[in-house]
């Protein structure tokens, strides 16, 4: 195996904060034709709103998972100098980046755990890298 120099929990929040503040404009400038479509008033209903948060959850996607596969950095990313590799050295795919996205959110919304994990993992990976074996390297 690879000798790598993994990735702290710190340095992997402060790249998820750069790259939050970069994914809200895109979902602002993304969800604007549905606002405007719609004369300003969202739908109350359910279907409406799951419908709204399913193609906000894709528009997210193909954020993380366009970056990921073209070069294993997001913006945040490659700010902290922070790349996504897989285990074995290979591309990424983009079943690994769907993978490794759903189990993300799936980390957050559990408080957190997924990623307070890598605090414990001897290779600092968290639930989504451990899902999808990639995991976070820090670029000399």
């Amino acid at each position: 195996m690879t000798e790598w120099n993994y990735c702290g929990l710190g340095r992997r929040l402060l790249a998820i904060l750069y790259d939050s503040i970069v994914v809200l404009a895109i979902l602002f400038i993304a969800t604007l034709p549905v606002v405007l479509l719609t004369g300003g008033a969202l739908e109350e209903s359910l279907l409406y709103r799951t419908a709204l948060q399913a193609y906000e959850l894709l528009v997210a996607f193909a954020f993380f998972g366009g970056f990921w596969r073209s070069g294993g950095q997001t913006i945040g990313m490659r700010a902290w100098r922070i790349r996504l590799v897989r285990d074995d050295g290979g591309r990424l795919r983009w079943r690994d980046a769907a993978l490794r996205y759903l189990v993300a959110i799936v980390s957050w919304a559990l408080l957190g755990l997924g990623f307070a994990w890598s605090l414990f993992d001897r290779e600092r990976r968290t639930w989504h890298d451990i899902a999808s074996r990639t995991r976070l390297i820090r670029d000399p």
